[in-house]
């Protein structure tokens, strides 16, 4: 899930818990992979007859995932000029983006505008100004859990997209481990900035209410947490903080819930494999059409 480090999503603290995740991981790098299995053959679409392509991202983070796909986008149309809206509540994950494009020569030839605000604040500022910018494709990768309204959003992002366009959402699996972990604990986890899990259950639901056409591709991923289940291990406390969106684990539960969260860790929400526990971490990438 993404981290933001001011008001929109986690706080300061968490966004470290965040980037040693992503460590952990290979969240990114299975994701990464997914996008250049699907997104090349839609680039060619999106922008087939088109003088521009305009590209949205929405909680981008420090812009890693960001940086790859422009990239992608620059190999796959290299005559097409492009331009990139980032809309970003942390200025400090902004900043951490700006120094990676300034270390991405594929990607300096790109105009960007800045947006360091939450995606409903981007909204009522689009709307108030009464003519919003179009877009060939938006994205919105891990962001979709900390948003008012599931509906009110994809709405939203959806009416600005341009002819042929697509919404991107990459979201945790519907019965991935995630799924299955902040179900389970609901009363428990959801607070704070996250009031409701989401996973692609919950997204493909609202896509199908409103009538929208889509398109889902499988993101497989799993790590390892084995380090989870060794109560003196700092790897695997810092990973159980991270998943349960809290600062420290072990002082955040009662007995009686830290053993409950680690008994379902490894019974349901993962796979044993010659000694270690591998987390169900699956991904969901939804191609929504304009």
């Amino acid at each position: 899930m993404a981290a933001d480090a001011n008001h929109t999503c986690y706080d300061i603290t968490t966004v470290d818990h965040f980037q040693f995740y992503l460590e952990q991981s290979g969240e990114h790098s299975a994701i990464l992979q997914g996008v250049q299995n699907v997104l090349p053959k839609e680039f060619q679409r999106i922008a087939e007859g088109k003088s521009s392509f305009n590209v949205l991202g929405v909680g981008s983070g420090g812009g890693e995932m960001d940086v790859q796909m422009l990239s992608l986008m620059g190999a796959e149309l290299p005559a097409v000029p492009i331009t990139a809206d980032i809309v970003e509540g942390s200025s400090k994950l902004i900043d951490h983006f700006k120094a990676l494009v300034a270390k991405s020569p594929q990607i300096q030839k790109i105009p960007f505008s800045w947006h360091p605000m939450s995606s409903e604040d981007y909204e009522k500022m689009v709307k108030a100004k009464g003519d919003a910018k179009k877009f060939d494709f938006i994205h919105m990768i891990q962001m979709i859990y900390y948003v008012d309204s599931l509906d009110g959003t994809i709405k939203f992002y959806h009416s600005l997209l341009k002819n042929n366009g697509r919404l991107m959402i990459i979201v945790e699996a519907a019965d991935s481990g995630w799924d299955i972990l902040w179900k389970t604990f609901k009363t428990e986890l959801c607070g704070g900035s996250l009031s409701e899990y989401r996973s692609s259950g919950e997204v493909v639901t609202c896509l199908q209410n409103l009538g929208l056409k889509f398109e889902e591709h499988l993101v497989p991923n799993s790590f390892d947490i084995s380090e989870c289940f060794d109560p003196k291990s700092v790897v695997g406390e810092r990973l159980l903080s991270f998943m349960t969106a809290k600062d420290h684990f072990k002082e955040s539960f009662t007995p009686e819930v830290r053993a409950g969260i680690l008994e379902l860790l490894r019974s349901k929400c993962s796979e044993e494999k010659e000694g270690r526990v591998f987390f169900n971490s699956n991904l969901k990438c939804i191609l929504v059409h304009a």
